[in-house]
C-alpha cells in the first residue's frame, strides 16, 4: 500500500472510530435520561417533596400556603407522597440551610418561595446538581428552576395605583402629594408592584416621600411613615400607598396617631386588612386567591417528581436574570373594597362573616350588610 492509501486508510478508521464514540456518548445521554425518566416513573406516587416558604410574619404562608399545597399534593399521590417542610422565618442564610438539608434527605423536588431572590440562586444551583427539580414559588427564584408560578406582580402594582386614585376622587391632582411605601428589596415581586404601581401613579399625583420596607415589618412602615408626616406634614398627605396589608396596619397606626385618616392601599386580604377595610381605616387590599397559586405549585411539583411533562398545567413563560423560558402559572388578581368583600374572600370560603365580624367590628359589619 503506497503513502496516499495509507493515509486515506488511517483517517476512514479514524472517521469510523469518532462516529462510533460519538454514537456511544449519545447513547449514554440518552440511557441516563431514559434512566432518570424511569427512575422518576418507577417512584410513582411515592415521591418526597421539600416545601421551603420565606417567613411568618405575613398570615398567608401558615394560614393558606401551606395547607393548600400540602392538601393538594396528597390529592394527586393518592396520600402517598411525603412532605416536608420549613419556614425560613425571614432568614436567606437559614433558608440556604434548610436547602441543604432538604438536598442532604434527597427530596425528588422542591417547591422554594425565597427569601431573598438572588441569594437563593446557588442553593438552586447545588439543588439541581443533586438531582432535585426546583419550582420557584410566589417569587421568581434566581438559578436554574424548573417552573414558577405566582401572581401577575405588576397588575397587582397597578391595581393598587388605580384604587388609590379612585379613593381620592377629584383630590387626585399632579398637586395632591402621595407617600409611597414599598416592599423589601430582597424580593423581586416588590420592585414589579412598584413599577405597577407607578405606572398608575406617575403624572396624576406627587409621590412626596417613597420607601423601601426592609423585610415587609409593619414597625418599619410605622416609622418611615412617621418621617414622612413629618417631612411633608400631616395634613398635605392626599393618600398612602402600602404594598401589603401588613405594612398598611403600621402605616395606619401612624397615621392615626398624627390626626389623619386618609386612603391607604394595602395587598394580601389579610383578616386585619379585611377588618380595617370594614371600618373604613383602609381603603382597599387586593385579593389573591391563593388556592390556584398554591394548587398550580403542586401539581408542577408532582409531575416533575413524576420525569412528566409540565404543558398542561403550565401555559406561561417567565424569564429570570439567570433562567429563560420558565413553564410558569400567573394567577389574575382583584381589588378588595368594602364594595365586593361578600363576593371575594366571603364566597371563596377565606373567611367566614363571623371570622371577620367580631367585636368591635360588628356594627361596621352591620352597615355593610355582612350578616
Amino acid at each position: 500500500m503506497n503513502t496516499r492509501m495509507r493515509r486515506a486508510a488511517v483517517a476512514v478508521a479514524a472517521g469510523a472510530m469518532a462516529v462510533s464514540l460519538a454514537a456511544c456518548g449519545s447513547a449514554k445521554e440518552s440511557g441516563d435520561k431514559a434512566d432518570s425518566s424511569k427512575s422518576a416513573a418507577a417512584k410513582g406516587d411515592n415521591i418526597k417533596v421539600g416545601l421551603l416558604l420565606p417567613e411568618n410574619k405575613t398570615a398567608r404562608y401558615e394560614k393558606f400556603d401551606r395547607p393548600l399545597i400540602e392538601k393538594k399534593i396528597k390529592e394527586l399521590t393518592n396520600n402517598k407522597a411525603t412532605i416536608q417542610y420549613n419556614n425560613a422565618r425571614q432568614d436567606a442564610s437559614l433558608q440556604a440551610q434548610q436547602v441543604d438539608t432538604m438536598i442532604t434527605d434527597k427530596v425528588d423536588v422542591l417547591i422554594v418561595d425565597a427569601v431573598d431572590a438572588k441569594a437563593i440562586k446557588n442553593s438552586v444551583q447545588k439543588a439541581v446538581d443533586a438531582g432535585i427539580k426546583v419550582v420557584a414559588y410566589d417569587r421568581l427564584a434566581e438559578g436554574p428552576i424548573s417552573a414558577y408560578t405566582s401572581f401577575d406582580n405588576e397588575e397587582v402594582g397597578k391595581t393598587q395605583g388605580e384604587a388609590l386614585l379612585t379613593a381620592l376622587g377629584d383630590k387626585a391632582t399632579k398637586s395632591s402629594k402621595i407617600v409611597m411605601i414599598n416592599g423589601s428589596v430582597t424580593d423581586p415581586n416588590a420592585a414589579q408592584f412598584k413599577k405597577g404601581a407607578h405606572a398608575a401613579l406617575d403624572g396624576k399625583v406627587t409621590i412626596a416621600k417613597e420607601y423601601d420596607t426592609k423585610e415587609w415589618s409593619p414597625d418599619n412602615a410605622n416609622s418611615e411613615m412617621e418621617t414622612a408626616i413629618s417631612a411633608i406634614g400631616a395634613k398635605k398627605i392626599a393618600g398612602v400607598y402600602s404594598a401589603n396589608d401588613g405594612m398598611a396596619g403600621g402605616i395606619i397606626t401612624a397615621l392615626k396617631a398624627a390626626g389623619v385618616s386618609v386612603p391607604v392601599t394595602g395587598q394580601d386580604a389579610e383578616l386585619a386588612g379585611v377588618q380595617r377595610i370594614v371600618t373604613g381605616d383602609q381603603y382597599m387590599s387586593v385579593y389573591k386567591p391563593y388556592a390556584p397559586e398554591a394548587e398550580a405549585a403542586a401539581a408542577m411539583a408532582v409531575a416533575l417528581a413524576k420525569g412528566e411533562s409540565l404543558d398542561s398545567i403550565a401555559k406561561d413563560k417567565v424569564s429570570s436574570g439567570s433562567a429563560t423560558d420558565v413553564p410558569s402559572v400567573l394567577v389574575p388578581v382583584q381589588s378588595l373594597t368594602k364594595d365586593n368583600i361578600k363576593d371575594t374572600v366571603i364566597k371563596d370560603g377565606v373567611y367566614t362573616v363571623a371570622d371577620i365580624c367580631t367585636g368591635k367590628y360588628k356594627s361596621a359589619c352591620d352597615k355593610l350588610g355582612l350578616k
